[in-house]
């Protein structure tokens, strides 16, 4: 999954963007007065239809879909035909999916209801209540961490896109490496890129560590070769990993991969679901569409794809929890690695 994506603290603003610009095209395109749109229309049917991994997953009649849509493309006149693009490629109901108009403007064209769900039920500003000294940052503010009163060590992640932030976590993993156990955070983490994830869970390998399954055109990918421990130590012991339903694409992929290790739980609430691998494709006009192209299953075989990651450690929590002043999840990852010092196994929590 070596690609980028929006940051989850775009989503509300992507919700009510694009609300705008279904009502009101002329906003997000160039000429109002474009003639034809069913290049970009066919274009755009044709990609879904070759390399689209979840058309049967999802029981979606693509030919049927193409017979709705072709007498709204011949009424979409000028600029209209965004919308009609818009709303084909919604039928997916696929959060890797996005439509960028002739000016630039790039629009996720679905938001998973998990994802939805989640969106105000997690506060890094309530996190730091828990803390008797201020949380560090690193990586360019996108990693907060410190060490909890009970001696516990905390690393919130923010984000998994690419850049040389990432060389920063060896410093901050060095810092809790005295720590009894840990709590990695990567609630509200929309993803990014692999090679960032895989920088991170190769620190926390005792032995090389086989990828989860890939598909391609129905077809289970070569495996690559398994991921091998790095950095100057490996932490071994017990941590919890907190994960709720806005953590989506790579964050999944990190979230299944650390909770393969034997001292790793996983504590929160299922992921979004985002299990598709996407590439970007142009269209005649000069539109670009965003569009999975490979299936990521979990290690089990189940698509990642609208099933997410399932915590070990089921804890829902809420907008009104938060506001209350309680953070359950981090509460519960608490009281689990406070079982541990007492002798219970991170892997029987």
């Amino acid at each position: 999954m070596r690609f980028r994506i929006l940051p989850i603290r775009t989503f509300v603003s992507v919700l009510v963007l694009a609300t705008v610009i279904v009502g009101c095209a002329d906003l997000v395109v160039n000429n109002p007065n474009e003639p034809d749109g069913s290049p970009d229309f066919e274009r755009t049917w044709s990609i879904v239809d070759s390399v689209y991994p979840f058309l049967n997953f999802k029981h979606i009649d693509w030919d049927s879909i193409h017979a709705v849509y072709t007498p709204l493309v011949k009424q979409a006149t000028g600029d209209r035909i965004f919308n009609v693009l818009f709303d084909l490629l919604t039928e997916l109901k696929d959060g890797h999916v996005d439509l960028t108009s002739q000016s630039g403007q790039e629009l996720r064209t679905y938001t998973p209801p998990r994802t939805m769900r989640d969106l105000f039920t997690f506060s890094p500003l309530l996190v730091r209540k828990y803390f008797t000294a201020e949380l560090k940052l690193a990586g360019g503010d996108r990693m907060e961490y410190g060490i909890l009163p009970s001696g516990i060590g905390y690393i919130h992640i923010t984000t998994f896109e690419n850049g040389n932030w990432i060389y920063d976590f060896d410093n901050v993993l060095a810092f809790v490496k005295s720590t009894r156990d840990l709590i990695i955070d990567v609630r509200d983490n929309g993803g990014g890129s692999t090679n960032m994830s895989d920088f991170i869970v190769s620190r926390f390998l005792a032995s090389p560590l086989p990828y989860y399954p890939i598909y391609e055109g129905g077809n289970l990918q070569q495996a690559t070769p398994p991921l091998s421990p790095a950095g100057e130590f490996s932490y071994l012991k017990p941590v919890v990993v907190l994960i709720n339903g806005v953590c989506f694409s790579t964050t999944e992929a990190f979230a299944e991969m650390m909770g393969q290790l034997p001292n790793v739980t996983l504590v929160g609430d299922t992921t979004g679901g985002g299990g598709g691998v996407p590439e970007y494709f142009s269209l005649p006009s000069g539109r670009v569409i965003r569009i999975p192209t490979k299936d990521v299953r979990r290690y089990d075989g189940t698509p990642v794809e609208w099933n997410g990651i399932i915590p070990d450690v089921p804890v829902m929590q809420t907008k009104a929890d938060i506001e209350s002043g309680h953070d359950l999840q981090l509460e519960r990852a608490i009281e689990l690695l406070g079982k541990t010092l007492s002798g219970t196994a991170a892997n029987t929590l």
